[in-house]
């Protein structure tokens, strides 16, 4: 089962989720789970953001696909239901977090971030908290906010706050963990099946805040490792 900070391809990332992703918001697949695929890289075309030491994440709603001969998406509103009357997947997510006010349930939600084209990591399973509107310009824009959710596999013993804190890596340590390991298992050069691995663990205090404490490891090497410090 993937784990938070798992590398994958596009292609091992569609059949995770048993799905063809073609659009970033992805509201209950055919397993029940709703995916995101979110970017915070120079030129992304929304502006996502991640807040709170990683354990936040603010997403922006899609716009209208672009038709032919008609009016700029980037200068249109988000809409939340399509010229015929269709809910859009915005509306599916702005449902579900109202919902989830109320005391409804609560939408779950995958998340991976894309690092370059084809590369992506997967962030972890967060919950749907809240969704608003966001005038931006002279459009508006939907916003929904999305916190992280425990990791099942961690260590139930410790504490929720410290089981969650900085559990997401930041995009530019990432990048340059990325850049520095030159996209291979520090310990045996191998390409696939990667992670990013913290040196010191968060059970040892360590943090996902320094380049210096983050390092590429293949999937069998991070198996050995698991949570020493070496």
């Amino acid at each position: 089962m993937m784990q938070p900070g798992d590398i994958v391809s596009y292609i091992d990332m569609c059949r995770e989720e048993g799905a063809s992703l073609q659009r970033g918001m992805n509201y209950r697949l055919k397993g029940g789970m709703s995916v995101v695929l979110m970017s915070i890289r120079a030129g992304a075309p929304y502006s996502d953001k991640v807040e709170e030491d990683g354990r936040v994440l603010i997403y922006e709603g899609h716009d209208a696909a672009r038709e032919k001969d008609g009016q700029d998406p980037k200068k249109a509103d988000q809409p939340s239901r399509t010229s015929s009357g269709t809910i859009t997947q915005n509306g599916l997510f702005f449902q579900a977090a109202k919902r989830a006010e109320v005391g409804g349930e609560v939408e779950q939600v995958r998340v991976y971030e894309k690092l370059k084209a084809g590369i992506w990591s997967f962030n972890g399973v967060f919950n749907l908290t809240d969704a608003w509107q966001q005038k931006v310009g002279r459009r508006k824009v939907f916003r929904f906010r999305l916190d992280l959710t425990v990791d099942p596999s961690e260590d139930r013993t410790r504490e929720a706050d410290e089981l969650t804190h900085d559990r997401i890596i930041p995009t530019s340590v990432k990048l340059a963990v990325w850049k520095r390991d030159k996209g291979r298992c520090v310990l045996c050069a191998k390409s696939d099946n990667l992670h990013f691995d913290h040196i010191i663990p968060f059970s040892k205090g360590g943090t996902s805040l320094k380049v210096e404490n983050v390092q590429l490891l293949c999937a069998r090497h991070n198996l050995v490792k698991h949570d020493r410090i070496e």
